[in-house]
């Protein structure tokens, strides 16, 4: 399993951005795919998942109403839309799979594959 993160960038505040990643080699039918985030001297933090099934979704709470996960199944790639960028946005951005569950859940521990990250930059 392979999961490939882009579409980071260096932005300004009030920006916006859509991250990608395309995933390949996932073979079961049911998982989730989330999203998350690490700033500099800080420690993971969950953002968003959405399931394969029904593709339900879960937001961290900093971040309901700014980010939007979806997917496409059809090119196998989910995506998160981030609006109204913030600072302490600023992190790099995972994207990762658990393959044993269909239920959205933003626990670090239970994912199975993590892509390479790509950075955020929110910066005037």
């Amino acid at each position: 399993v392979q999961l490939q993160a882009s579409g980071g960038g260096l932005v300004q505040p009030g920006d916006s951005l859509r991250l990608s990643c395309a995933i390949s080699g996932l073979t079961l039918r049911f998982h989730v795919i989330a999203w998350f985030r690490q700033a500099p001297g800080k420690e993971r933090e969950g953002v968003s998942c959405i399931s394969s099934i029904d593709s339900k979704v879960k937001y961290a709470d900093s971040v309901k109403g700014r980010f939007t996960i979806s997917r496409d199944n059809a090119k196998n790639t989910v995506y998160l839309q981030i609006n109204s960028l913030k600072p302490e946005d600023t992190a790099v951005y995972y994207c990762a799979a658990d393959e044993h569950t269909d239920y959205p859940h933003l626990l670090f521990d239970e994912y199975d594959y993590w892509g390479q990250g790509t950075q955020v930059t929110v910066s005037s």
